[in-house]
């Protein structure tokens, strides 16, 4: 068996770092550390951080070094899904964001996963859109902000964090738009 590379040490890292990430966000929640929510609020804050960084260096080094692989194409956007999908559920419970709009985010994210799927059968390679660059980031900062439980704290920003989220929730709609629009040919081939 080959030796894992380092954008693939960086992936498992990521899935691993989603662990302790949840237990901290909702832990502290929940009065289990015996400390002020957010301490353990910032403490998950940094994990996310740490986490998300990881997406941005593994897919850099797999491509200037050319050290992509099967395992990483399967596993990176599946931890990023991962990672992103656990924020936004344990968000819900800590009655941060609104269900609806997650339920919109993870629809849109199982609809691409669909659909690359029906792509990758067809031989056909689909990349990421500018629009679906700039959901991510907006998704992100939107998570980043909501995990910070400053909004409790501050009126203005509780009412940045909701711009950010409504922006974050078009982005998603409209990159899916954008996704499918492009992409249209590959459903016409399928039996």
């Amino acid at each position: 068996m080959s030796k894992m590379n380092l954008p693939n040490k960086l992936t498992i890292m990521r899935v691993i770092l989603i662990l302790p990430f949840v237990i901290l966000l909702l832990g502290g929640n929940a009065g289990l550390f015996g400390t002020e929510t957010f301490v353990t609020d910032m403490i998950a804050l940094g994990i996310f951080i740490v986490a998300s960084l990881t997406d941005l260096a593994d897919g850099k080094i797999a491509r200037k070094y050319n050290l992509v692989t099967n395992f990483g194409k399967f596993m990176d956007p599946l931890a990023d899904k991962l990672l992103v999908c656990s924020a936004l559920i344990a968000l819900i419970e800590m009655d941060r964001i609104p269900a609806w709009v997650v339920i919109i985010i993870i629809a849109r994210e199982f609809i691409i996963s669909g659909f690359r799927l029906i792509a990758s059968d067809n031989g056909v390679v689909i990349a990421a859109s500018y629009w679906g660059k700039f959901k991510t980031t907006f998704q992100m900062v939107m998570v980043c902000m909501m995990i910070s439980g400053l909004s409790a704290m501050y009126g203005w920003f509780s009412i940045l964090t909701d711009v950010i989220m409504y922006i974050a929730l078009v982005l998603t709609v409209v990159s899916l738009v954008d996704y499918l629009y492009k992409n249209r040919d590959v459903m016409k081939d399928t039996k």
